[in-house]
């Protein structure tokens, strides 16, 4: 296991560097630059700020200088938000977006999960038709349409829940079912295919021959290999919905990462966008990482 971990953690360095040099370069030629405004800048005061910030140095050493800062665990400072550096707009974002993020993910494997087990018991009945007709409409209606018919139709019309921004539980409904809902639809096709293929296995036939239950079958013997197509799919679905939820926290006002990498990217804050590019590919990697982990305890044929 150990030598697993280290040559994944060799093969992680590489990626990063080719994500940290790839994102340093599309930034550099998006046009604008962090300090241009309506009112443009006199020259002087352009090029204390350029130096200031080692804005005046060649591409290759303000590369250079980022890659070493990184090691160190700086992120630079951000342009637009000027008392704050990037590691603490990361620290602030990334727990509001952590939390709807894992809750949307929670919600989704258990109805998911649940209704793709269902629809593949039924295959080809109503039932398998009607969950997979809803499944389609949800993987067709993107969130940002259901986050506000869902605040208009819960918040203005019934009034049983905030309209967005920080608080209890509640505040934290809308979003998490915004969020949640496609990845529904992923999970439910994705269970029906794979329980469907396992069902069809030889010894989930000998299980019935041998009497015992459908839940004993479906519990004990068939939803561990269906949940490794799922389980791939939860790697960097998760990464994703916890630190690119950009248009459910601009809808419901949610202060976290998402809204922060938005902001950066229009303000051309190149610090804060490399740093939550940064950040999310290492969280890509390590929810890749606990994918393969996962895998050898799902099936204990798969080597690592």
């Amino acid at each position: 296991m150990l030598r697993f971990a280290f040559k994944r953690l060799l093969t992680a360095i590489p990626t990063l560097l080719i994500l940290i040099a790839l994102a340093f370069a599309l930034i550099r030629v998006a046009p604008g630059g962090p300090f241009d405004s309506e009112k443009k800048l006199p020259p002087e005061i352009e090029a204390r700020l350029n130096a200031a910030y080692h804005l005046d140095e060649p591409l290759w050493q303000q590369f250079f200088r980022y890659l070493g800062n990184i090691l160190q665990g700086d992120f630079g400072p951000s342009f637009a938000y000027k008392d704050f550096t990037v590691t603490e707009l990361i620290a602030t974002g990334f727990p509001v977006s952590l939390k709807i993020g894992v809750w949307a993910m929670v919600v989704a494997l258990l109805i998911g999960v649940s209704l793709g087990t269902w629809a593949a018991l039924r295959q080809n009945k109503r039932t398998d038709h009607a969950v997979m007709a809803t499944a389609m409409v949800g993987v067709s209606i993107p969130n940002f349409v259901v986050a506000p018919l869902a605040i208009l139709l819960f918040s203005v019309l019934l009034g049983w829940l905030p309209a967005g921004g920080l608080g209890s539980w509640q505040n934290l409904v809308l979003p998490v079912c915004a969020l949640a809902l496609p990845q529904i639809a992923y999970i439910a096709r994705l269970t029906r295919g794979s329980m469907i293929e396992v069902l069809r296995s030889d010894y989930i036939r000998t299980a019935k021959a041998q009497g015992l239950s459908e839940r004993d079958i479906i519990l004990r013997h068939a939803l561990k290999p269906a949940m490794l197509p799922i389980v791939s799919y939860l790697g960097p679905a998760t990464a994703a919905i916890i630190t690119g939820s950009v248009v459910i926290e601009q809808i419901f006002g949610l202060p976290g990462l998402g809204r922060f990498f938005v902001q950066g990217a229009l303000n051309r804050d190149y610090t804060l966008v490399m740093g939550v590019v940064v950040f999310y590919g290492v969280l890509i990697i390590l929810f890749n990482f606990l994918v393969d982990i996962a895998y050898r305890w799902l099936d204990p044929r798969v080597k690592l």
